[in-house]
């Protein structure tokens, strides 16, 4: 598939746009039917390159809205009446949004799309950190450490004495969540920078050579002229870049994890472009996947998902082991 859209240029066309239908009169038409989609951040570069496609294939016979909530503030508005249509989530779905989507009658079908890394990054001035380990990156981002770990020097005596500048994903981003309760396995510190906008943190990371912070895989790829990314220790004793390939062979752990889209099941039976833009995302996955550097899944596994949406399956049910 030939991929046609400039997705960096869109907002400027569609501004474009919006000044061009208010400047010219034109002829009233019928409403354009609109698929709402809203959640993680981490998953947005891949759904909105999805719909930009979309869109221009139906020649603006369908509208696409693609919002950053993060995954839990995703979930808040699929998970009720009248809610969005799908949900972009970089963690599966807890039990207590899928009891909330209960309550709503909301029925959902869970979709893994593809593989993203959390990747550790620092500044490209910082000169000190190559490499951490899973106990001090544990040490450094521990709710316990708050008002003990304030130095880089508190981490590894070698480092500077400089007080320590921390950037990372707000509370309610599905990043977070993996990262806390999967990575670190303890509760995180607060007194660092949140946002649900990656942007900010890498800004925020570039701009002193004495901070650090995570988020997914793509971001860092797309902003290695300002960022580095810090090898972690695997279970295996092996420090590990993040990489399409360690994410591949399964050697970036624990940081690497399957990521997903939400369908309201009602909402693709009853609304034709809903489950049209499902079909089209999952033909088509592996190709927007790739091209905005995250790591495509097995085209088995894109054969499985298809299956699943078409039976109509709903459920926090794993596509196979591991995803």
């Amino acid at each position: 598939m030939k991929l046609q859209s400039n997705w960096r240029s869109s907002s400027a066309i569609a501004t474009l746009a919006t000044v061009l239908a208010v400047a010219t009169p034109v002829a009233v038409k019928a409403q354009v039917p609109t698929v709402r989609v809203d959640g993680s951040s981490t998953v947005f570069p891949i759904t909105q390159a999805v719909a930009e496609e979309f869109q221009a294939e139906q020649r603006g016979n369908v509208r696409v809205t693609v919002g950053v909530s993060g995954t839990g503030g995703g979930f808040q508005k699929f998970c009720i009446e009248d809610g969005t249509h799908i949900s972009n989530a970089s963690r599966p779905i807890k039990d207590s949004e899928a009891e909330a989507c209960e309550a709503a009658g909301v029925e959902f079908i869970e979709i893994p799309v593809a593989y993203d890394a959390i990747s550790v990054v620092v500044s490209d001035e910082n000169d000190f950190i190559e490499s951490m380990t899973l106990e001090q990156l544990t040490m450094l981002w521990s709710v316990e450490s708050q008002d003990d770990v304030t130095l880089w020097s508190d981490i590894d005596p070698d480092w500077p004495a400089e007080e320590i500048e921390l950037y990372g994903p707000g509370a309610d981003s599905g990043t977070f969540d993996y990262f806390v309760e999967d990575v670190i396995e303890v509760d995180s510190r607060t007194d660092y920078t949140p946002s649900e906008d990656d942007n900010v943190i890498v800004r925020g990371v570039s701009g002193s050579e004495f901070a650090l912070g995570y988020f997914g895989l793509t971001y860092y790829l797309n902003n290695q002229d300002e960022l580095r990314a810090v090898a972690v220790q695997n279970e295996d004793g092996d420090f590990v870049y993040p990489s399409a390939d360690s994410v591949n062979d399964g050697s970036y752990n624990p940081l690497s994890r399957p990521i997903y889209i939400y369908v309201n099941k009602q909402a693709a039976e009853d609304i034709p472009e809903v489950a049209a833009f499902v079909e089209y995302y999952l033909e088509n996955a592996d190709d927007f996947v790739s091209a905005v550097d995250y790591v495509p899944l097995p085209s088995e596994d894109y054969e499985a998902a298809m299956n699943r949406f078409e039976s109509g399956e709903t459920g926090a049910i794993r596509l196979r082991e591991g995803l």
